[in-house]
């Protein structure tokens, strides 16, 4: 019979965690929406690992249905593109039994991050975008959407190995879709456009936004406030009317931008379907 695990608590940036004795040296990495993440030394493999602390997991039902769509997927997408999740047993802490905190490999950086700090190669761009494609064809062969795919939830190792994080937005298709999901820079139009009703091409319309942001060191579709507050009021009036294709229709005809225009500097390649001229084949053949 397996020894009960002794647990701990420690004060990390005013908030208290509770972990087991294996999991030494708690240093804060980072935080979002749904949680916190510290590096921590596992005694017990000799690894460094990430130990996050999922916020409120269980406040609402929509909470604890994330908590539980993530526990899940990490443990069924057990494939080299996905922080594995590993040392989460079923101990008598309940906190930690239902995923109060997920351990999972620790990683150098995430693309955001590296993104601000230096001018990456076309070659870094072409094998970070391949390895994200590569792990998004996995995860649509289950008939799941990511639906957040955005560079902070990209993790690289200095090897310029990516992991996809953060799936407490992955679900499986369906025919009515949550309708406030990806992070709006990253949102693809029919996710407002055609309410509740999308598909995995909303991943797909992520990554090309992405791959503009490692070409050109910045954002693709950045927003204020004020966009914020028109795109949450165009989202309700089609919610009601159900009028956004006559409303997209009524808009004036605008000129078709030329990549190079937008990308400048940026290697084509030569090709007519590689390169810049990709994300335009991705877009027409998508949308």
């Amino acid at each position: 019979m397996n020894e009960r695990p002794k647990f701990y608590r420690q004060d990390v940036n005013k908030t208290i965690w509770e972990v087991p004795e294996r999991y030494q040296n708690l240093l804060p990495v980072g935080s979002g929406a749904y949680g916190t993440v510290c590096s921590a030394f596992d005694v017990k493999t000799g690894l460094k690992v990430a130990v996050k602390k999922l916020s409120r997991p269980f406040q609402s039902i929509i909470h604890a249905k994330r908590t539980y769509r993530e526990l899940r997927l990490l443990k069924i997408l057990d494939f080299f593109f996905f922080l594995i999740m590993y040392g989460l047993g079923f101990y008598n802490n309940l906190y930690f039994l239902f995923g109060r905190y997920l351990v999972t490999h620790l990683m150098g950086a995430d693309l955001n991050n590296i993104v601000k700090c230096q001018k990456l190669t076309d070659d870094h761009v072409q094998f970070l975008i391949y390895q994200i494609l590569r792990g998004l064809k996995y995860i649509h062969s289950a008939d799941i959407i990511h639906r957040d795919l955005k560079p902070s939830n990209l993790a690289v190792n200095e090897d310029c190995e990516l992991k996809i994080l953060d799936f407490g937005l992955a679900r499986q298709t369906d025919d009515e879709m949550t309708g406030y999901v990806a992070t709006r820079w990253y949102r693809a139009p029919e996710i407002m456009l055609n309410w509740m009703h999308y598909n995995m091409t909303v991943d797909i319309w992520s990554v090309g936004c992405i791959m503009a942001e490692l070409l050109t060191g910045r954002t693709l579709f950045p927003g204020t406030d004020r966009i914020l507050c028109i795109e949450r009021e165009l989202v309700m009036i089609f919610n009601f009317v159900f009028q956004a294709r006559n409303y997209v229709m009524s808009l004036p005809i605008m000129p078709k931008r030329n990549f190079a225009d937008v990308f400048i500097g940026a290697n084509p390649l030569g090709n007519e379907c590689v390169g810049l001229t990709l994300i335009e084949v991705f877009l027409l053949q998508y949308l």
